[in-house]
C-alpha cells in the first residue's frame, strides 16, 4: 500500500546537505509508489534549494521562511517543522541523523506521540514491513526494528543509504507555509565556525584522520594535502584533540562524531575503543603506524607500518603521479 512521506531537508551555510538527498532516496523506498514531499526551513528565499530537492527524486516541496528560522533552534525549528507535518498528515517522516536532527526528532516525535528509530543505517524488506538496522553499544552490536503501527519516523546516518542520480528534467510544486514563530527562549548572539573549509567531515567520502603520532599542530599539514588530494576531509582522535594540536570540531570517536566515510586512513592513531566507535563501520580502513601491534591494526582492511612523515607525502605524491598520467 503506498505511503506519503515527509523528507526534512537540512541546508548548511546556504547548501542543502548530502544527507538530505539520501533521506529522499529512503522516503522514496518506503513510500512504495506514494508521494515524497520534502521540506526546507531558514530564512529568505528557499525555491532553489526545494527546487533542488525535487531533482533528487522529492515528488513537491514545502518551504517555510521565517527571520527566526535565520539560525538554528530547537524551538523555532520544532515550531516550523511540526507546522508542516500538521498540514501534511504523512505516514512516515525521515530526517538524517546530523546534530539538528538528533536534537529536534526527539522534540517531535514526543508532539506527535509516536516512536522514532533514530541512526539507522540500513533498510530492508521484512514479512512485517521494513526492517531498520540501528548500531548501539557504540557500534559493537547492531538492532533490528520494524515500526508496527503509528508513524515511521527515521533519522539515517551519512553515507550509508546511496541518494538517488540528481534529475534536472524532473519539476515539482513548491508551496510555502507561514508559521507565526514565536516564544524562542534561545538567544544566538553570534556564531563562531571552528571548523575548516571544505569538506563536511561527517559527510565526507574520504576521511585522513591524525592521531598523537602527528606531534603537533604542523603534523595535520601533510594529512590535510592528501585529503585535499583525495577530495576529503581531515579528522583527529581524542589524543590530539586533547594535545592541543587541532580543534575538538575535528574529533572523531564515542565522544566526537562518527562517520562512515567509503575511506578512512588513519594515521598515528593506536586505536583506542573509543575512537573506533566512531569510525569502525568505514567501508574501507586504512591504518598507518610505526606500532606493529596497535589496536586499529584489528579493524583495518590495508595496514602500512611505518612512519606516517614518510608514508603520508609519499602517498600524496603517487595520486598526484595517477591524476595527471590519467
Amino acid at each position: 500500500m503506498s505511503k506519503n512521506i515527509l523528507v526534512i531537508a537540512e541546508a548548511k551555510e546556504g547548501e542543502l546537505r548530502n544527507v538530505s538527498f539520501e533521506a529522499i532516496a529512503l522516503g522514496k523506498t518506503l513510500s512504495e509508489g506514494g508521494e515524497v514531499v520534502a521540506t526546507i526551513c531558514g530564512e529568505g528565499d528557499l525555491n532553489s534549494m526545494a527546487e533542488e530537492l525535487i531533482k533528487y527524486g522529492a515528488d513537491r516541496a514545502v518551504t517555510v521562511a521565517n527571520a527566526e528560522l535565520k539560525t538554528y533552534t530547537p524551538e523555532g525549528f520544532t515550531q516550523a517543522y511540526k507546522a508542516v507535518i500538521d498540514q501534511e498528515s504523512p505516514d512516515g517522516i525521515v530526517m538524517g541523523h546530523t546534530s539538528i536532527g538528533k536534537d529536534v526528532t526527539p522534540k517531535l516525535a514526543s508532539q506527535l506521540e509516536t516512536g522514532l528509530i533514530s541512526d539507522v543505517t540500513e533498510v530492508e524488506e521484512g514479512d512485517d514491513g521494513f526492517v531498520f538496522t540501528r548500531p548501539i553499544y557504540s557500534g559493537k552490536a547492531f538492532e533490528k526494528k520494524v515500526v508496527t503501527e503509528g508513524v515511521t519516523f527515521v533519522t539515517i546516518r551519512p553515507n550509508n543509504i546511496a541518494a538517488l542520480e540528481k534529475d534536472d528534467s524532473r519539476s515539482g510544486d513548491v508551496s510555502s507555509l507561514d508559521v507565526d514563530v514565536q516564544n524562542i527562549r534561545t538567544i544566538i548572539k553570534e556564531v563562531i565556525r571552528k571548523t575548516s573549509e571544505g569538506v563536511d567531515l561527517s559527510e565526507a567520502k574520504v576521511i585522513v584522520a591524525g592521531g598523537r603520532a602527528v606531534k603537533g599542530p604542523e603534523g595535520f599539514e601533510p594529512l590535510q594535502e592528501l585529503a585535499d588530494e583525495l577530495g576529503g576531509a581531515v579528522g583527529a582522535s581524542r589524543a590530539a584533540c586533547d594535545a592541543g594540536y587541532c580543534d575538538y570540531s575535528l574529533q572523531i570517536g564515542q565522544t566526537g562524531k562518527v562517520v562512515t566515510p567509503d575511506l578512512y586512513i588513519a594515521c598515528g592513531i593506536s586505536g583506542a575503543i573509543q575512537h573506533l566507535a566512531g569510525m569502525s563501520n568505514s567501508k574501507v580502513i586504512v591504518a598507518i603506524n610505526k606500532d606493529p601491534e596497535a589496536n586499529i591494526f584489528s579493524i583495518a582492511d590495508y595496514g602500512l607500518v611505518g612512519d606516517i612523515f614518510e608514508i603520508v607525502p609519499k602517498l600524496t605524491e603517487e595520486i598526484r603521479n595517477m591524476k595527471v598520467n590519467a
